[in-house]
């Protein structure tokens, strides 16, 4: 029988050297569910790995992930080709007067959309993405602002998916009773340290309070001297992906209608958010129920053929395929971290530090590592609340505390980590190569970890 060990981190330092080396992300992570099959089975190695893609495809998850974004794909495809998004970018620039007023608007218009960080990511980046430009802002600067007002800015507000998702699983692990998951999930929001800091730390760099270093310092200077960001030398698969997706958006500003309105952009969007919150923050069904409206309503408007506008949404569709692969690949590679049994090893090597005073830093170490390394958020706080928490009762520590440990752990991996959903979805909103978002973000997401870990630390 498989017992834990040191050697199932072999797979995730595959996966983040290729990706950081190679700058593709999907084979870096398919290598890297390959090397953990080997390491359990190399014989059956490929049958295996056959098992656990398919295993992943039947997930309902992954279904509602591909039909989600490829349903933003469909409706941004939509907003772009009836104007109604070039009119917001019209009606946005009265107020965006410079780099600083464009990128603060970014925030607070990720923090006005806080149901969804799906949503959020997909929602912002499109909208803002051509203001930025304007001002000569990076993508990569334009992803980070959008990443840090996704899973941080909904891990903080009750009224959110991630409220809904972990509100449950702290009622099915019988740490609230029943219909009091979200009252116990709101004592813990004070406590989620990392979606904190994360959201205070961007309007401290846009506002030049911390100055950008490293990667996205080049990043900004290339696009202030008007340089491509990314060497055509170094194109892979990922980046001729990201191309045709930035591509077929671009295709469809250049076909869209000149005089577009402003309400056909606002409309639905304010539905989208209203149905999602109807439909007890269902995404999909909120956006199944914006398509039933919006449709007609811009067919009463003569503003494209039906024919035309079903094509629209199809081009959209295709658009989201390489974020939709590499969320995929993401689930195949964690599926093969939990067989290695990770996120055992981490905690069983973890566990001699766990007193009332350390408990809450070390959860939050544990499981960013966890969450970072395997590109998982919401799964590896369900794989791990069973383990976690009752170690926390039986030290006597502050439950609320270590939920917002926990919360925190699961917000770092959504947004440090380069393969993560959140992470694809942003560069994807942004219009920004997936690895360029990743590198330039990460000593960001780092600084706020640090100060959450010290946090837990003095608060505990």
């Amino acid at each position: 029988m498989l017992e834990p060990s040191a050697l199932s981190l072999v797979p995730p330092v595959v996966v983040v050297v290729l990706a950081i080396v190679l700058r593709r992300p999907i084979l870096s992570l398919l290598i890297g569910a390959l090397v953990g099959l080997a390491m359990l089975n190399p014989v059956e190695m490929l049958s295996n790995f056959a098992a656990a893609s398919l295993k992943v495809m039947v997930d309902e998850t992954i279904g509602w992930l591909i039909l989600v974004c490829g349903g933003f794909g469909a409706l941004i495809a939509l907003l772009v080709r009836t104007g109604g998004a070039a009119a917001f970018g019209s009606f946005a620039l009265r107020f965006c007067k410079g780099p600083r007023s464009s990128l603060l608007m970014t925030f607070l218009l990720g923090i006005v959309i806080f149901i969804d960080d799906y949503l959020n990511a997909l929602t912002v980046g499109e909208t803002m993405k051509r203001i930025t430009d304007k001002f000569k802002i990076s993508r990569e600067m334009l992803a980070y602002v959008v990443d840090s007002t996704a899973a941080p800015i909904c891990v903080l507000v009750p009224l959110s998916t991630w409220a809904v998702f972990f509100g449950g699983l702290l009622v099915d692990n019988n740490i609230a009773v029943e219909g009091q998951g979200i009252a116990v999930y709101i004592q813990a929001i004070p406590y989620m340290l990392y979606a904190w800091f994360a959201v205070l730390l961007v309007p401290l760099v846009v506002l030049g309070v911390i100055p950008l270093f490293g990667p996205m310092k080049k990043a900004q200077l290339q696009a202030i001297q008007e340089q491509p960001q990314v060497d055509p030398a170094q194109y892979n698969e990922v980046q001729t992906a990201d191309e045709y997706a930035v591509k077929a958006v671009e295709e469809s500003f250049e076909s869209a209608d000149s005089h577009g309105k402003l309400y056909n952009f606002l409309l639905p969007i304010l539905l989208l958010v209203a149905f999602t919150v109807y439909f007890d923050i269902d995404v999909y069904k909120g956006l199944l129920a914006t398509f039933a409206v919006t449709l007609p309503f811009y067919m009463l408007q003569k503003l494209m053929p039906f024919a035309e506008m079903i094509e629209k949404m199809l081009d959209g569709f295709k658009s989201m395929l390489p974020a939709i692969g590499t969320v995929i690949a993401a689930f195949i590679f964690k599926d093969v971290c939990d067989q290695l049994l990770l996120p055992q090893f981490v905690i069983d090597s973890l566990s001699p530090f766990m007193t009332a005073g350390y408990l809450p830093a070390v959860v939050f170490l544990a499981m960013a590592i966890l969450a970072f390394a395997t590109g998982s958020s919401w799964g590896i706080f369900a794989v791990t609340i069973p383990i976690v928490m009752p170690l926390a009762v039986a030290v006597d520590a502050n439950i609320p505390l270590v939920i917002g440990a926990l919360l925190s752990a699961s917000s770092f991996g959504s947004q440090a980590c380069f393969y993560s959903d959140s992470t694809v979805l942003a560069a994807q909103g942004s219009g920004c190569n997936l690895m360029s978002h990743a590198i330039t973000q990460l000593p960001y997401t780092l600084i706020a970890a640090a100060c959450a870990f010290v946090g837990f630390l003095v608060i505990a």
